[in-house]
């Protein structure tokens, strides 16, 4: 079971990155998956969340309008434009305990991957 993010880099501030996330040893089609990011210093904090469906989205106050949750059946992207130096952190995908549920706490999800670092450059 494993979740792999990747896409993370260094970037200016106002430019874009693409966060992709896959799945491998279970089938995550029929959950709904979630990112996170984690900043030094600061506990990790929910951004994004998409229904195993695609069809229900939510996000942090913090994202909305820069952040887009899409998903191609298992693989979750996370589409961030218009980056602030703020949004530098190590970014997690997951998936939800409960498959359906559309959490937005690190406590609704049981899997994680690995994580990958953003880094925004003022």
């Amino acid at each position: 079971v494993q979740l792999q993010a990747s896409g993370g880099g260094l970037v200016q501030a106002g430019g874009s990155l693409r966060l992709s996330c896959s799945a491998s040893g279970r089938t995550f089609s029929n959950y709904a998956r979630g990112w996170f990011r984690q900043a030094p210093g600061k506990e990790r904090e929910f951004v994004a969340a998409i229904s195993y469906g695609g069809s229900n989205t939510r996000y942090a106050e913090s994202v909305k309008g820069r952040f887009t949750i899409s998903r191609d059946k298992s693989t979750v992207y996370l589409q961030m434009d218009s980056l602030k130096p703020e949004d530098t952190a190590v970014y997690y995908c997951a998936a939800p305990t409960r498959a359906f549920v559309l959490g937005s706490t690190a406590k609704d999800y049981a899997f994680w991957g690995q994580g990958t670092q953003v880094t925004v450059s003022s």
